[in-house]
């Protein structure tokens, strides 16, 4: 049971991790610096005063370049690599009692693999926003997507099983979003093929 609730625990963190990169990581760090975490001793540096310091001029960064309609969407070029490795990491730091090839193979899959599908669809979300309404939506694709990564990275940490299932429910949405925008693609292609007839 404890292994199920600190891969939970890892994916819900790997998940915000796709919304925002440091976000989670800072929370994490916090949360173990005040013994409400336990990390694999290995990670023990992410509570380290260190670490807390960079994680927040990091987030503090990362959050307000979000809010510069250019910059934005440049930044999701490099932030989808870096948030699989964050996913990674996270998640292998937040499964304590595993042989490390069983967390590294856990945290590559469930970790990086979570974090690449909630960066994906934030990336799509905010190159619509920028395409529909000429990026003056983007702050508030960015509000959300702050708001997103702290709110699952707590959620994440009080109750690993609902995150792990709001992860879930996230790609259910994502997939429900991008199955009708393309069969709208689809309908409005074939009424123009019609009416050109």
């Amino acid at each position: 049971m404890e292994l199920l609730l600190s891969v939970c625990l890892g994916v819900g963190l790997s998940a915000a991790c796709g919304f925002r990169i440091f976000v989670p990581v800072l929370i994490m760090g916090m949360a173990a610096r005040s013994g409400h975490l336990q990390l694999a001793d290995s990670f023990v540096w992410i509570g380290s005063t260190p670490a807390l310091i960079g994680c927040s001029v990091a987030t503090a960064l990362e959050i307000g370049a979000y809010y510069i309609p250019w910059l934005d969407n440049l930044l999701d070029t490099v932030a989808t690599p870096a948030a699989v490795v964050a996913g990674i990491v996270v998640t292998a730091s937040c499964v304590v009692d595993l042989d490390p090839v069983m967390r590294w193979t856990l945290a590559s899959i469930l970790g990086g693999g979570s974090a690449a599908v909630v960066q994906t669809g934030t990336s799509l979300l905010r190159a619509t926003s920028s395409a529909t309404t000429g990026g003056l939506g983007n702050p508030l694709v960015a509000t959300a997507e702050a708001g997103g990564s702290i709110g699952l990275s707590l959620v994440s940490l009080l109750m690993p099983v609902i995150a792990a299932l709001l992860f879930l429910s996230c790609i259910g949405l994502f997939t429900w979003w991008w199955m009708r925008r393309r069969n709208r693609r689809l309908t409005m292609s074939a009424d123009r093929s019609d009416n050109a007839l």
